[in-house]
C-alpha cells in the first residue's frame, strides 16, 4: 500500500495536476467568502464561518471527482492496472494507496484555509470571539465527507477506462448522495419514512458534526461509507 501511496503522491506533484487543482479551490472558495458581497464573511458584521462550511461541499462535489477520475480509469487505459496487480500487493493495498493519496491531497488544498478561521479570530470583538469548537467539527465533518466522495470518486473511476465519465459519474453520485437524499426524503409521499431516508443523506451528517459536539454515530456512518466505496472498487478490480 504504501509504494502505490508514494506513486499517486509523486505523480500528483511531479505535474501541474495538484497545483492546478489546490489553485482553483483556493481562488474559488477565496472569491465566494472576500470578495462576492453576497457571501462575503468581511459583510456578515460577525466572526462566522458557516458561509464557508456551506459553500465548501459543493465546490468539492466537482473538486474530488477531478481528482479521483484518472486513477484508475487511466491505468485501465494505458493497460498499467495489470502491471500494478501483478507486483506482491493486494487489491486492497492498491485501492487504499491510491485513496490515502487522494485524500492527502484534499487535505492539503484545505489545509490554506485555517486562515480563515485565524484571520476571523483575530477580528473578533473581542479577539477570539468565535465558536471554536463548531468550527473543527465542522472541519472534522468536511474531511471526512471528503473521504466519502473521493471513495465514490475511485469506484467511479474503476468502472470504466473514459476520464470523463469517470469524473460525470462522480459527480452524480456525490450530488445524489450529499443533495439527492435529503430532497428525495423531503417528499411527502414518504411520510414519517422521510425522516430515516434524511438521516443517511451525507449533508445531514456533515451539518450534525458542524455543530461543534462530534458524535460517533455520524463519524461511523462516514467511515462505514467509505468502506462500502471502497469495497465496491476492490470488487470490481476482483472482476
Amino acid at each position: 500500500m504504501l509504494a502505490i501511496f508514494r506513486k499517486e503522491i509523486n505523480q500528483f506533484f511531479s505535474s501541474p495536476i495538484a497545483y492546478i487543482i489546490m489553485a482553483v479551490f483556493l481562488t474559488a472558495v477565496g472569491l465566494m467568502l472576500w470578495v462576492f458581497p453576497d457571501t462575503s464573511l468581511l459583510d456578515a458584521g460577525y466572526a462566522d464561518l458557516s458561509a464557508f462550511f456551506s459553500l465548501t461541499p459543493y465546490v468539492l462535489l466537482f473538486l474530488v471527482p477531478a481528482i479521483t477520475m484518472r486513477t484508475i480509469a487511466d491505468e485501465v487505459r494505458s493497460g498499467t492496472l495489470e502491471w500494478v496487480l501483478t507486483k506482491p500487493v493486494s487489491r486492497w493495498g492498491v485501492v487504499g494507496g491510491k485513496f490515502l493519496a487522494c485524500w492527502l491531497l484534499v487535505l492539503i488544498t484545505l489545509l490554506p484555509t485555517l486562515l480563515y478561521y485565524l484571520t476571523l479570530y483575530q477580528l473578533g470583538s473581542p479577539v477570539g470571539n468565535i465558536d471554536s469548537a463548531g468550527v473543527f467539527g465542522a472541519y472534522t465533518g468536511l474531511l471526512l465527507l471528503a473521504g466519502v466522495f473521493v471513495a465514490i470518486g475511485l469506484w467511479a473511476s474503476s468502472l470504466n477506462d473514459n476520464q470523463v465519465v469517470a469524473f460525470v459519474l462522480g459527480v452524480f453520485l456525490c450530488f445524489l448522495l450529499f443533495v439527492g437524499l435529503g430532497a428525495i426524503a423531503s417528499l411527502p409521499i414518504l411520510g414519517s419514512a422521510g425522516y430515516y431516508v434524511g438521516y443517511f443523506a451525507l449533508d445531514e451528517q456533515y451539518r450534525a458534526l458542524g455543530r461543534g459536539l462530534i458524535d460517533s454515530r455520524n463519524v461511523i456512518y462516514l467511515l462505514s461509507l467509505m468502506a462500502f466505496f471502497l469495497w465496491l472498487t476492490v470488487n470490481r478490480l476482483n472482476r
